[in-house]
């Protein structure tokens, strides 16, 4: 690590990311967080690449992906390497689960448009 690399507490972090400071606490003790580094002081200190993680989370968590499952991720991603096939099989799984949904909301999108013609209504171009 360089030492000038930045470092942000967690109000910082909190604001950057929308996440609560509560909800930061829990990803960490639940294990969806890698090791946050400390201060001398032991205030949390995030790495850029702990935003970064906590933004490829907020992607997971879009997806409808169990806090478990997400769990499990992170577990498999500290793991190293060799977990690669259980890794993408988990995100893969996800995937075919976010198109599923997708399908479902462009059929559900599908009817509302044409309702809103019947009604005289203009339905709106996706």
């Amino acid at each position: 690590m360089s030492l000038t690399q930045t470092r942000y507490t967690i109000s910082e972090v909190e604001a950057r990311t929308g996440l609560s400071q509560h909800t930061l606490r829990w990803y960490e003790r639940i294990g969806l967080m890698p090791h946050v580094d400390r201060s001398h002081s032991g205030q949390r200190r995030f790495s850029d690449a702990d935003l970064h993680w906590l933004a490829f989370v907020g992607k997971l968590r879009a997806t409808g992906m169990s806090v478990a499952d997400m769990v499990r991720y992170a577990e498999l991603v500290r793991e190293g390497a060799h977990t690669f096939a259980e890794r993408r099989e988990l995100l893969e799984r996800t995937r075919r689960d976010v198109a599923a949904r997708i399908a479902e909301l462009t059929d559900a999108l599908g009817v509302l448009d044409h309702k809103i013609a019947h009604y005289g209504g203009k339905a709106r171009s996706t």
